[in-house]
Formats: structure tokens, sequence, C-alpha cells
């Protein structure tokens, strides 16, 4: 996938990528609303085991966010398996100094259409964590729609969360 938008694109991995991975997500308002399986600290060698990771899938579905010059955050998409083939879960950060400019809202909006056109999906889902109303602002206005709530779905960080249950179905638009 290769996608511009404005001064950004949705673009593959490449292994320089690395020191901008570690300098973006080594942070901890990322790390906060992410799964513990991305690490904090986020180490150059946590990077590098990503990218790892990310370049061997396919069909590809991890993706860097990127200007011209640097990786500054990563989407990617977590198909299902087996009657959940055709369903894949959607994750995403993006760097700080970018946040509040709409490009993820964009990104998301992309890598759906890349979703339900070029891998054949029918619907993509997301799980917020309740204390990230950004995220969930971000899915909305892509088109997703809050489904319910997950009471007690996860612990993070050492406290209980509820998760806000987000969907996009192809050919299927709701109103505002």
């Amino acid at each position: 996938m290769n996608h511009a938008f404005g001064e950004y694109w949705i673009r593959d991995w490449c292994r320089d990528d690395a020191p901008s991975i570690a300098r973006y997500a080594n942070n901890r308002k990322i790390w906060i609303n992410l799964r513990d399986a991305f690490p904090h600290p986020y180490a150059p060698k946590d990077a590098e085991a990503f990218l790892k990771r990310a370049m061997q899938r396919v069909p590809r579905t991890f993706f860097a966010i990127a200007t011209e010059a640097e990786a500054i955050g990563s989407i990617a998409l977590m198909p299902g398996q087996d009657v959940h083939r055709f369903t894949a879960e959607l994750g995403y950060w993006l760097g700080e100094p970018f946040w509040g400019k709409g490009i993820m809202t964009k990104a998301v909006n992309a890598i759906s259409e890349y979703a339900f056109e070029e891998i054949g999906l029918h619907r993509i889902f997301a799980e917020p964590y309740i204390t990230n109303p950004a995220s969930a602002r971000v899915l909305e206005k892509a088109g997703f729609v809050c489904e319910g709530i997950l009471k007690a779905n996860a612990v993070k960080d050492g406290r209980v969360l509820d998760q806000l249950l987000y969907a996009r179905v192809k050919g299927i638009t709701y109103p505002s």
C-alpha cells in the first residue's frame, strides 16, 4: 500500500524506519492507550523486532504513517481466523508532535478502503479504551460506529478499563 494524503503517506515499512519508530514510540502517552505487547520504554531493539515481524506479513497489513523524511506512526490490520477471516481488528498510533492535525482520521479512512477493496474484508473493528476519547473521535470521523461498551474488558497499567467497540462494515454508511 502506498497512499498519499497531503504531506503524509501510508506506506510499507522499511528497515531504515527503526530510529524514528523508537523515537516517537518511546512515549508513555502512546503506550497507555495501546496493548501491553507495545513495550515501554520503547528501545531501538523493539523497533527492529517490530519491523522484522511487520515486513514478513503476507498480505501486508502493517504500515508506516510517514512524512517524506521519516515514519511518524503506525496503522495495522490484524485479520481474524476461521469464521472471522473476513474481519480484522484495527490498531494505530501516531507520534505526539503530529496529534490533532487530522492525520489519523485520513489514515484510518485509507486503510479501511484498502481493507475492503484490496484484501476483501467485510468488517473492521477497533476497541479503544474508554479513557481514550481522541481515538473514539478518530473512528467516528472515519465512519466507524460505536456498537457498545465492553465492561471491565482490559487491565492496563494496573487499572481495570472498559473498552468501546467500534466497527465499520463494507457497503454500510450510517447517518451522522
